[in-house]
């Protein structure tokens, strides 16, 4: 999209050009340069004007106008699609045989928007228009162009994180990045529990009981052995012994014969 086209952001009716609002652009003239006043074929009495805002030149950050359509008052309003704001509020009891609907979207959402409508003769043809449909003795077209995404601006450093540093809080040059990197990877490797056996560096690092649990020790290195019962290989093999002599005769037992 260029920078000349920027997004429109929104279609609306004025009933006359000093009736629409700040931040809004009136169309006066057709492409002939004839008054663009749709009058009382509108269905208005005083006559009324379009009029549209837009985006800057880069894309906005509101929804932009990515279609619009005329339709008769009998035809159904389209999905997505919403009637277009009056300026000043429509009075009650006015009816028009046409309605103009504007389709809008997130930027992030649209590929294409709408960056300029125009008003011409029903004869008329617009190259690089599309045309949207006609209402009074006017045709209204519309221009789409492709949608720039707003870039997202780059997020600042707070102070407090500069000032944190690997090295020692008595030198204030920036710790290198080769020493950065270094302390990292022997931080991973010491936790690391890829390697094929599931082991850490932290296996095996023998460690102290505190004191206050090792009240049993106090007394004495020999205090825990005082429990211990010593047995003999004989003694083993006479507590744990089983012949299996149910296992052996349930074996020997011959299957009943067939009378």
């Amino acid at each position: 999209m260029a920078e000349d086209e920027p997004p429109l952001t929104g279609v609306a009716w004025a009933a006359s050009p000093e009736a629409v609002p700040a931040g809004w652009t009136v169309i006066g003239v057709t492409v002939e340069g004839a008054a663009a006043n749709l009058g009382k074929g509108f269905g208005l009495k005083s006559g009324g004007y379009l009029c549209v805002s837009s985006g800057r030149a880069q894309a906005p950050p509101g929804p932009v106008v990515t279609d619009v359509l005329v339709l008769s008052d009998r035809s159904p309003q389209p999905a997505g699609y919403a009637r277009a704001p009056e300026f000043p509020e429509p009075r009650p009891g006015g009816s028009r045989k046409k309605r103009l609907y504007v389709k809008l979207q997130p930027v992030g959402a649209a590929d294409t928007a709408v960056v300029d409508i125009k008003l011409s003769s029903k004869s008329k043809t617009l190259p690089y228009y599309t045309r949207a449909g006609e209402m009074g003795n006017f045709a209204i077209w519309c221009k789409k162009g492709p949608v720039l995404k707003p870039v997202p601006k780059p997020r600042s450093i707070s102070t407090g994180l500069k000032q944190l540093s690997l090295q020692s809080s008595d030198y204030g040059a920036p710790a290198a990045p080769c020493s950065i990197k270094r302390a990292a990877s022997q931080h991973e490797a010491l936790y690391d529990t890829s390697n094929i056996y599931g082991l850490s560096a932290m296996d095996g690092v023998p460690f102290i009981l505190h004191p206050k649990f090792d009240t049993r020790l106090s007394s004495g290195s020999n205090a825990l052995l005082t429990d211990l019962n010593v047995k003999s290989l004989a003694d083993i093999e006479a507590e744990y012994n089983y012949a299996f002599v149910v296992e052996k005769t349930a074996a020997a037992r011959l299957p009943p014969s067939v009378c």
